[in-house]
């Protein structure tokens, strides 16, 4: 073990496409799992038992989402202290990790009562609805010691550009999830609680996958060196890098609750149809992301090794490759975007409302590339001040857009407001570029 910079590597298409691929294909299977959850209960041939699953999932989800910057934090952190050499640091940053998403797993538990009653007071259900509800979230609420360590552990993986394995740990996690809610709900007739206590054992269960695959860490006597694990600048800088990031992906938050909040004002059809078209904004999450986590583990390595021209290649190939991916989406859903509706819609109306607004998604890929590659690049870098800085600027654009636009244009302004906060956050980032290499050469 050094704790020397190593020599980075060189950055081929290649290696961007070996760490990107496999997010793509995990991806893949997050939409697969809730089709699941809802089919499965779907043939008790209630209606209540769909809403009680819908219900705890989007809170319980909304709630672990807070602790999501455990996974953009430890893929910077970790990334760098690869390319510095400095395996001590890697092990005792997995343990970390893992203490941090107990923690909060504990306090979630701890919590749950008044959790609970505040998701219930925001969203209020039928009596049914509620109490089956609320026995789903009582179950699962347990496994959240399991689900936000999780979180820290895929960042970890990332970070060494080991995405098979985090390929292989989202598919060991929803093939139990899966196999278990058909046993439990329609194999035995547990019904709600049945899809509550599967994705429980899920979660538990992947948290093992995940030790297990991070196994080699443990080799390394750093892992319970208590002294290192507990060391006050290196808690201090992981505190700041988490709560920029937290700070950033609340502010994203406000612009995408806003942007539905204003579409309710033009009616329950161009609701729908605007719910409907931010599908097709997850679709381009889900594909970008792959080239984001690849920059983010490149870039991390890089700066770790204080080599600028790795960290300008690493940049330029994964924008590339991004962008190709982009410009495919754009014509894909210029050319299959109504069909693409058709599935998701029945209703003529829908339909017809959505096929007004669909040229903003056509060209949403491509001018929100810039926001994605450009988040990948600063959290490898841990300038996660800047994110956040950025990120708020961008949010003042956004809503002085909305503002400006929405009374004029209506629900057209709406999407043109919420596409400048796309382009917004890349030009911001990008305008800050150029002193994040000038941080890693000096």
């Amino acid at each position: 073990m050094t704790d020397t910079a190593t020599a980075p590597r060189d950055i081929t298409n290649r290696r961007v496409l070996k760490i990107a691929l496999p997010i793509m294909l995990s991806n893949v299977t997050i939409p697969i799992l809730g089709a699941v959850d809802t089919g499965v209960v779907g043939q008790m041939g209630q209606a209540a038992p769909i809403g009680a699953v819908g219900i705890g999932a989007v809170v319980l989800s909304a709630i672990y989402w807070i602790f999501g910057f455990l996974r953009m934090g430890t893929s910077g952190l970790a990334a760098q202290a690869l390319g510095q050499g400095n395996r001590a640091e890697v092990a005792a940053l997995l343990t970390r990790v893992l203490l941090i998403g107990f923690a909060g797993g504990v306090v979630i538990i701890l919590l749950q009562v008044p959790i609970l009653w505040a998701a219930f007071w925001l969203s209020p259900a039928s009596a049914e609805v509620e109490s089956l509800a609320r026995g789903y979230m009582q179950i699962r609420i347990w496994s959240a010691p399991a689900a936000i360590a999780v979180f820290g552990i895929t960042g970890w993986l990332i970070a060494q550009e080991r995405t098979r394995a985090v390929l292989v740990l989202q598919l060991w996690m929803n093939g139990i999830n899966v196999v278990l809610n058909v046993w439990f709900v329609l194999g035995i007739g547990w019904g709600v609680n049945g899809v509550a206590l599967a994705t429980f054992l899920a979660e538990w269960s992947g948290l093992a996958m995940g030790l297990y695959l991070c196994r080699a860490a443990f080799r390394v006597p750093a892992w319970r060196d208590w002294a290192r694990v507990f060391d006050r600048v290196k808690l201090v800088q992981m505190a700041q890098v988490n709560s920029d990031i937290l700070i950033r992906s609340l502010l994203l938050q406000v612009i995408f609750l806003s942007f539905l909040f204003l579409a309710a004002d033009f009616g329950d059809v161009t609701l729908a149809a605007n719910q409907v078209l931010l599908q097709f904004l997850s679709i381009t999450s889900y594909a970008l992301d792959g080239f984001a986590f690849a920059v983010e583990a490149l870039v991390g390595q890089a700066v770790g090794a204080r080599a600028v021209p790795v960290l300008r290649r690493a940049v330029r190939v994964a924008s590339l490759w991004g962008f190709g991916v982009a410009v495919l989406m754009t014509l894909g859903f210029g050319l299959f975007g109504n069909d693409i509706v058709a599935v998701m819609a029945t209703s003529i109306d829908v339909q017809e409302a959505a096929a007004a607004y669909l040229p903003w998604m056509v060209c949403a890929p491509v001018l929100a590339l810039a926001s994605f590659m450009l988040d990948g690049v600063f959290i490898g870098a841990t300038r996660t001040g800047d994110m956040r800085n950025m990120m708020a600027l961008s949010t003042l654009i956004y809503a002085g857009s909305a503002y400006a636009l929405v009374p004029v244009f209506g629900n057209h302004g709406l999407w043109i407001a919420l596409l400048i906060s796309f382009v917004a956050r890349g030009a911001t980032l990008a305008a800050r570029y150029p002193a994040l290499e000038r941080s890693v050469a000096d």
